[in-house]
């Protein structure tokens, strides 16, 4: 991946401003809050860290570590299994749904534009399902 993808102008030659100016208001932000709610770890947040959950999450949704990597763009696959490994602590937290029924055509489009996803059918009805 080249740096102009993350450039809003697409100008490879503004990136290291773009990137500075996102540094600093994530840097004031992060120093507000972390005040604000008194908690010192928020402070601690980078923008690397928020490429590390993305990355995280998308080898605990997919389990293709070789797609992580390339969406990563790493050349090493040894940069990549960290994420194998963050991935497995997270599948341990157990995950909790609010499941629906719905019969009619207007109660599953609701539940779709509510953000429920199709689990199965069963008896004439379907099963979504949304995380808490």
């Amino acid at each position: 991946m080249h740096a102009c993808a993350f450039s809003l102008s697409g100008n490879k030659n503004r990136f290291a401003d773009e990137l500075e100016h996102f540094t600093n208001n994530l840097v004031k932000a992060r120093t507000r809050i972390a005040n604000k709610l008194q908690k010192p770890r928020i402070g601690l947040i980078s923008l690397r860290t928020f490429r590390h959950w993305k990355a995280t999450m998308l080898y605990h949704r997919t389990k293709d570590i070789l797609f992580v990597k390339e969406s990563l763009g790493h050349v090493n696959i040894q940069n990549t299994l960290r994420y194998i490994h963050l991935a497995n602590a997270v599948a341990t937290i157990q995950e909790e749904y609010v499941c629906k029924v719905a019969s009619s055509t207007d109660e599953i489009k609701g539940l779709v534009e509510q953000g429920f996803e199709f689990v199965c059918d069963f008896n004439d009805s379907k099963i979504f399902r949304k995380r808490k």
